[in-house]
C-alpha cells in the first residue's frame, strides 16, 4: 500500500500549531511567575527603604515562599531577622541556607559567615567562634578573623587576641602594634593584681619595645614603678613618654609633676611641661604647672597661671579653678558660688569618643561604648 504525502503535509501545520500553542501556553506560566515573584520581592524593598522593617519582612516571607530556591532572599531576610534582634529566627534562615546542596561554594561560605554573625550579636561567643573558624582559608577568612578578633577581646582571652592581631598583620592588613601593646597592657594589669610585679614590669617593657610611640605603656609602667618605691624610674620613664608621645602629655602631667617634687626633679619637670603647655594649653598641663611652683620665691601664683590661661582662651573651668584660690569680698558665700560653679563645669571635664561618642569622667584606652582603642584624645570636652 502506498504512503499518501498528502496526510504529511497535513501534519506539518497541525503540529507547528500544537506547539507554537504549548510555547504561548509556557510563555504565559513563565510571565505569570515572574510577575508574582519580583512584586513580592520589590514590594519588600521599598518597604526596608522606608525603613518598615515588619512589613519588609512580611513580603521577603511571602517572596521566599513563593521561590524556596531563591538564596539572595534567604540572606536579605535573616539580615533583617538579625538587625531587628531576632537572633533564634535568622539562625533558622540561614541553617537552612547550609543545609541545601544545591547551595554554590562563595554562597556557603556567606551563610557560614552570617551565621556567625548571628551568634555574635546574639552573645552565643563560643558558637561564633566555631562558626568563624570553618571560614579559614576561604574568601572570607579576613573578616572571620576580625570577627575573632572582636569576641577574644570581648571575652579578655588577649593571648589569642595577639594571635588573630598578628596573623591579620602578617596578611598585610595594616599595623596591630599599638593593639597589641593594649594586650599586653591588660595582662600586665592582671599579673600586677595577683602580685606577681616582676612579670607584669616585663610585659610592659615588652609592651614599649612593640609600640614605642604608645602612650599606654609608659604610663602603666610608671604606676606600677611608683607602687614599687621606685619613684626615680617612674620619674624617668614618664619623661621617655613625653619624648615619644607628646600628645598624651596631659594624661599624666600631674603624676608627673608629682613624681618630681618627690624626686627633687622640679626643674626638668617644669621645663617640660612648660614647653608642652606653651605647645597645647591643656587644662591638666596647667594644673600640674600649679603643683609644681614653690610659694613664697618669686613665682606665679596659682592665680596667675589661671588668668593667663584666661587670657589665651575662654575656659569656664579655668575661671571656676581661678575662683577658688580668690577671696571675695562676700567670703560667707564663696562655698555656695563654688559649688555651683564645680556641678556646672563637670560635664566640660569628661572624657568623649570621638569614634562613638561615649562620654566619661576617665579616660579609657577602650572605649566601653563602641569597644574602639585609643578613641579617647587625651584632651578634656571642654578644649575639643
Amino acid at each position: 500500500m502506498d504512503f499518501d504525502l498528502s496526510w504529511l503535509l497535513l501534519a506539518f501545520p497541525l503540529i507547528f500549531g500544537l506547539g507554537w500553542l504549548a510555547s504561548r501556553l509556557d510563555l504565559r506560566q513563565w510571565r505569570i511567575e515572574n510577575r508574582r515573584d519580583p512584586k513580592a520581592y520589590f514590594k519588600g524593598l521599598n518597604f526596608l527603604l522606608n525603613e518598615q522593617q515588619d512589613q519588609a519582612i512580611d513580603a521577603f516571607i511571602e517572596a521566599v515562599q513563593n521561590d524556596p530556591d531563591t538564596s539572595e532572599l534567604h540572606f536579605a531576610l535573616g539580615n533583617l531577622f538579625r538587625r531587628r534582634g531576632e537572633y533564634e529566627r535568622a539562625v533558622r534562615v540561614h541553617e537552612h541556607l547550609l543545609s541545601r546542596a544545591d547551595l554554590s561554594q562563595s554562597d556557603r561560605d556567606r551563610a557560614q559567615h552570617a551565621l556567625a554573625l548571628d551568634f555574635l550579636k546574639a552573645g552565643l561567643l563560643d558558637r561564633a567562634e566555631a562558626a568563624l573558624r570553618k571560614l579559614e582559608g576561604t574568601a572570607l577568612q579576613t573578616q572571620a578573623h576580625l570577627a575573632m578578633l572582636a569576641i577574644f577581646e570581648r571575652s579578655r582571652d588577649w593571648p589569642h587576641a595577639a594571635e588573630i592581631a598578628a596573623q591579620l598583620e602578617t596578611a598585610g592588613h595594616g599595623s596591630f602594634a599599638a593593639r597589641q601593646a593594649h594586650y599586653l597592657c591588660e595582662q600586665a594589669v592582671a599579673l600586677n593584681k595577683s602580685g606577681q610585679t616582676g612579670s607584669a614590669r616585663a610585659l610592659l617593657e615588652h609592651a614599649i619595645a612593640t609600640a614605642p610611640e604608645s602612650a599606654r605603656p609608659y604610663i602603666d609602667l610608671a604606676r606600677l614603678l611608683q607602687q614599687t618605691g621606685h619613684e626615680l624610674d617612674a620619674f624617668s620613664t614618664l619623661t621617655r613618654l613625653c619624648a615619644q608621645a607628646p600628645r598624651a602629655i596631659p594624661l599624666m602631667a600631674v603624676n608627673f609633676a608629682g613624681l618630681a617634687l618627690a624626686t627633687q626633679q622640679q626643674p626638668q619637670a617644669l621645663r617640660v611641661l612648660t614647653d608642652a603647655y606653651t605647645q597645647t594649653s591643656s587644662l591638666d598641663v596647667l594644673d600640674a604647672l600649679v603643683l609644681l611652683q614653690a610659694p613664697g620665691q618669686g613665682s606665679a601664683t596659682a592665680q596667675d597661671w589661671y588668668v593667663r590661661h584666661l587670657e589665651r582662651e575662654p575656659s569656664l573651668v579655668a575661671a571656676s579653678k581661678w575662683l577658688a584660690h580668690e577671696k571675695l569680698e562676700h567670703e560667707q558665700f564663696h562655698p555656695q558660688v563654688q559649688r555651683a560653679l564645680d556641678h556646672a563645669v563637670k560635664p566640660l571635664t569628661r572624657y568623649r569618643c570621638a569614634a562613638c561618642g561615649f562620654e566619661a569622667q576617665q579616660h579609657f584606652w577602650q572605649c566601653p561604648g563602641c569597644q574602639a582603642w585609643d578613641s579617647y584624645p587625651a584632651r578634656r570636652i571642654e578644649e575639643l
